[in-house]
Order: structure tokens, then C-alpha cells, then sequence
């Protein structure tokens, strides 16, 4: 059974409205002219659609799929699309207001927009999920473009589910354009290095904060709660990268937990052969309420949103929380968790690795020149590494959290794009 702390969505947690909550404390503190703070707290565009899908057995089902754009004054919007059997349009608009932050808090020169799709992949067969895939991108193939809006995979979604898009896109309009989405096969136009991004991206969030906090992260401990792409590219690479030992890992079935470290390669090898981390050798069993509560160095919630609340941020004991999830904490456990001194790297800080990657493979579609991965990951490390103590210096300047910090930087970027466009 799914872990309640993974999947539950209080009524009470709405994502939307916790998004414009955070952009709601920025402002103020920012004294953000009410014009533009009116227009930020909602999207500027966004589309419903009814998918017709025949399935294998011949068939015909309706799904329902959704395209946000929030805003594009810096740029093209850019976003990824889930599929998930939950989701719902204040989740896409959240997602699409933070992927607005997350592009200018790293400074590129894209707006935010996000998709998602009401289906379970899971009961899908692969033919009838590229079915889906060519049906999203007939209803919105208007809205997107290489100049207008990129969208990217997401929860569920995948290269090859990109692939297709792409294609069906090229279909529509008749040019060969693989710069209309990003996290594609390396074999039409991919980038090298967007596998590992997000958790790249985090990795180098964590360095940096672990030096302003003075702790050695040789011999520090990490706890990853969600055991997806993101939380196994963290395990590997906190690890090979940063030293970190592993001792706890946890995914919707439950976690495994060893206060002498979790062979990162060991445990990523085995949930792929066996479907969850639950049962790995050396290892005993733990839930996913006591993973979040363990006392560590460094707590990646790398799952869905508001796994960290009111409720539990008082039990919370680790140093540095690095959100590679979306929205992990509420509003709530964050005034909590900034009382109790916990370092937290903000969700559109933390994992804006992946973004910053799509926005390379963008740009390397639209140049067809295509670098290398090294150079990749050392572009990446650049950025990650300014954005971090961009919000740093706020958050010290202006002694305020973290992510009160980021959302300054970034509120700050777009609403100049705004003031030279013209729109305020």
C-alpha cells in the first residue's frame, strides 16, 4: 500500500494557493508595485482539453489534460507535463507558477508553464501511452513552440514519450523541430548530462550550502525520501560527488534504513529489479513519516508535495533540507523550520538543475550544435552555483528565510521584464 505521507493531499494543502501564499510574502516584503503582484498571482494563459484515445482493445477513452501558462515576459515558457492519476489544475498551476520562479531565480531566458494529463501510465501499454502523447499535442500544438512554449517530461513521463511529441508536433507544422521539447533521446536532439540534472543541479545547492554552514559533508548524513529519477541520480551522486553516506531511502512502498550507509549503486540496482527499495539487505525497515523525522545532516524529499507540514516540522532534525521535489513544505512547516534553524534550500533553487539543462538542450537545438557532457555539467555547475548565493546574499542581507530569499530574486527578475515590456 502507498504510503499516506507520500500521497495524501490534505484539502486543506492546495498547491495554487500555497504558491501564491509564498509569492504573497515576497512581495510584501519586496513592497512589489500591486499591478504587477496582481498579475503574478495568476496565470496568464491556460488550456483544458479532452483527449479521445482508442485503446487496444478498440475502445475509446476521454482523458483530460491540461497546458498552464504562467508567465513569459523573460521568455518562452517552459514546463514539464505530467501524467498522473491525481493531478489536478491548481497542482499545474502551482508547478507552472514555480517553474516561472525557477527560470529566473537561475537566471535564463524563459518564462514558466507546466502540463499535465489525468491517466494512470502504470495501466497504459506502450502504444497506448504514444496514442495519448500525439492527442496531447493535437489539442495544444497552437499554444506550443520553439518561440512560445517548451514543454519537458515530468512525473511519468519520459524521453521517448518526449520523442513522440516532438514528432507529432513536426508532423503538425511540417518542419523538422526538435527545439518544441526538451528531455528527448540523445538520437533527436537530446542533451547530454539531462539525465542527472535535477539531482546534479542539487547536488552543487547542498556544496555550497554546506560551506556557508561550515559542515563537512565527508562526514555527513543524508536521508532521500522519494526514490524516483530524482532520488536515485541524488543517492549517486550526494555520494560520488559530495561524500555524503546514505543511510536512508524510502519510495511509495515504504523505506530501508542503515546507520552504516546504503550502497547507493547497490539500492538503485535493486529497486529497478525489484520495484521498491523495500527489503534491501543490511537494512532495516522504516516509514516514510519516520525517514522525514530522522536525525541527519541532509533530508532530500524527492517525492510529491506537502510531505513536510505543520504537523511534522517540529520533529523534522536535519541540518539542510534540499527539496528535489515540488512544494515538499507548507507555508506552515516552513515559519516552523526557519524558527528551529534549519537550513532550507528552496524547491525552485534546489532542483532547477533539470530546467537549466532543458534550457542547454534548447539552445543546442536551435544552434544544431551540441556540446559535449562535461562541458555540460560544468555549464550547469556555474549556474546553480551564482543562483545560490544570488538568493544567499538576500537571505543574509535582508535576514529572511531561504525561500523567501529565492522568490525575491526571482519576483524581482521577472517584474522588470515586465516594467521594459511595457506591461505595467
Amino acid at each position: 500500500m502507498a504510503n499516506s505521507a507520500v500521497v495524501q493531499r490534505s484539502a486543506k494543502a492546495n498547491p495554487f494557493e500555497i504558491a501564491q501564499a509564498q509569492l504573497d510574502k515576497a512581495a510584501a516584503k519586496l513592497g512589489l508595485d500591486p499591478a504587477i503582484h496582481a498579475v503574478l498571482r495568476e496565470p496568464m494563459r491556460e488550456f483544458h482539453v479532452s483527449l479521445p484515445v482508442r485503446m487496444d482493445d478498440g475502445a475509446i477513452e476521454v482523458f483530460r489534460g491540461f497546458r498552464v501558462q504562467y508567465n513569459d515576459a523573460r521568455g518562452p515558457n517552459k514546463g514539464g507535463i505530467r501524467w498522473h492519476p491525481d493531478e489536478t489544475i491548481d497542482t499545474v498551476r502551482a508547478l507552472a507558477a514555480w517553474m516561472t520562479w525557477k527560470t529566473a531565480v537561475v537566471d535564463i531566458p524563459l518564462g514558466g508553464g507546466k502540463g499535465g494529463v489525468i491517466c494512470n501510465p502504470k495501466r497504459l501499454s506502450t502504444t497506448e501511452m504514444e496514442r495519448l502523447a500525439r492527442a496531447y499535442v493535437d489539442a495544444i500544438g497552437r499554444a506550443i513552440g520553439p518561440e512560445k512554449d517548451i514543454p519537458a517530461p515530468d512525473v511519468y513521463t519520459t524521453p521517448q514519450i518526449m520523442g513522440w511529441m516532438m514528432d507529432e508536433y513536426s508532423k503538425l507544422t511540417g518542419v523538422y523541430s526538435p527545439g518544441v521539447i526538451t528531455g528527448k533521446p540523445l538520437s533527436i536532439g537530446g542533451s547530454e548530462g539531462r539525465g542527472d540534472a535535477t539531482a546534479r543541479g542539487g547536488a552543487c545547492t547542498v556544496r555550497e550550502a554546506a560551506r556557508h554552514l561550515e559542515i563537512d559533508l565527508t562526514k555527513a548524513t543524508c536521508a532521500i525520501q522519494g526514490f524516483g529519477n530524482a532520488g536515485q541520480f541524488a543517492a549517486l551522486l550526494f555520494s560520488q560527488l559530495l561524500g555524503c553516506r546514505i543511510v536512508a531511502v524510502s519510495d511509495t512502498r515504504g523505506g530501508v534504513y542503515s546507520e552504516q550507509g546504503i550502497d547507493p549503486e547497490a539500492v538503485v540496482k535493486y529497486k529497478m529489479d525489484n520495484g521498491s527499495v523495500i527489503n534491501f539487505p543490511g537494512t532495516r525497515p522504516i516509514s516514510n513519516e519516520e525517514l522525514l523525522e530522522l536525525s541527519v545532516d541532509v533530508l532530500a524529499p524527492s517525492a510529491l508535495e506537502n510531505v513536510i507540514t505543520e504537523d511534522n516540522a517540529p520533529n523534522i532534525r536535519a541540518r539542510i533540507i534540499a527539496e528535489l521535489a515540488n512544494g515538499p513544505t507548507t507555508p506552515e512547516a516552513d515559519e516552523i523550520l526557519h524558527r528551529k534553524g534549519v537550513f532550507v534550500i528552496p524547491d525552485f533553487l534546489c532542483n532547477a538543475g533539470g530546467v537549466t539543462v532543458s534550457y542547454f538542450e534548447w539552445v543546442q537545438n536551435e544552434m544544431a550544435y551540441y556540446w559535449g557532457e562535461e562541458e555540460v555539467h560544468e555549464k550547469l555547475d556555474r549556474k546553480m552555483t551564482k543562483a545560490f548565493h544570488d538568493v544567499l546574499e538576500v537571505c543574509l542581507r535582508e535576514n529572511v528565510d531561504m525561500r523567501t530569499a529565492a522568490y525575491m530574486v526571482a519576483i524581482q527578475r521577472v517584474a522588470e521584464a515586465m516594467k521594459a515590456r511595457g506591461w505595467v
